[in-house]
């Protein structure tokens, strides 16, 4: 079976997602999924990105097995590195994603971050944190997600992560995940945009060829109806790109059947 290994239910800040539609729409597409709950412990703006671990597993631990898990996805940051590590152990957590989204104290969904900013200058920064973060986080996460994280919101007329400008600041984050033996998501949430899906395509053959194997599919849904989106394209670009999907349990790779 597939999974949804990135998804957000009310424990994250950002989110309301009910945990039985969730699942339901799992059921529907048929796929399994996994809940990873955002933990932001140096996040600059007024929500707070943090949630009771214990709290959260007593509320879903009931509905865990085959087609549900359990994980977290954190914001990685040199300053709160140990912090992270010690809240990953307080649970059994299932998977554990390593995530960028703070780039020098500034929460890069906000136009803040690129004022100023040529598009070279944004991402090569935000590329050389990730690399530098992954390796850093690298004995305590399973998968680093969303690379293109930052195209979502970059303000400039190509937002996307393309290998062709940034070959060797990529290369950098490839090589620190291949290096500590974390998987790279495929985020699926802008792959119903042509231009996405064609920009990510040489980063993910890239990582192959450097030696990366392994993916994990996940949609960052934060409403149900959004759970497995455009999961189609996303099993197209793994078999072209020559990887295996998979999913995590108990920490532990599961190959995923398609």
């Amino acid at each position: 079976m597939i999974f949804d290994s990135h998804s957000h239910t009310a424990f994250s800040a950002d989110s309301e997602m009910n945990p039985e539609e969730a699942m339901q729409k799992a059921e529907a597409e048929g796929v399994g999924l996994v809940f990873t709950e955002h933990l932001d412990l140096d996040y600059p703006g007024e929500m707070d990105f943090t949630f009771n671990p214990k709290e959260y597993w007593h509320s879903y631990e009931v509905y865990r097995g085959d087609k549900l898990r359990l994980g977290v996805e954190i914001g990685m940051n040199e300053a709160i590195c140990r912090q992270n590590e010690a809240f990953i152990q307080r649970v059994p957590f299932d998977l554990v994603i390593g995530s960028q989204h703070i780039v020098d104290g500034q929460d890069i969904y906000y136009p803040a971050y690129y004022e100023g900013k040529t598009k070279k200058e944004a991402f090569y920064r935000y590329f050389e944190l990730m690399a530098e973060n992954v390796l850093r986080h690298g004995d305590f996460i399973d998968v680093l997600g969303h690379i293109d994280y930052i195209s979502r919101y970059a303000p400039y007329d190509n937002p996307e992560v393309s290998y062709e400008e940034f070959p060797d600041d990529i290369d950098q984050v490839l090589r620190a995940a291949i290096e500590t033996n974390t998987v790279m998501e495929l985020n699926t949430r802008r792959l119903g945009s042509r231009r996405a899906l064609q920009a990510l395509k040489p980063v993910y053959t890239r990582y192959r060829e450097l030696g990366g194997r392994y993916i994990t599919l996940g949609s960052d849904a934060h409403v149900a109806e959004n759970v497995a989106m455009n999961f189609k394209a996303a099993a197209e670009l793994a078999k072209t790109a020559g990887l295996q999907i998979v999913t995590f349990c108990e920490r532990h790779m599961e190959i995923c059947s398609r």
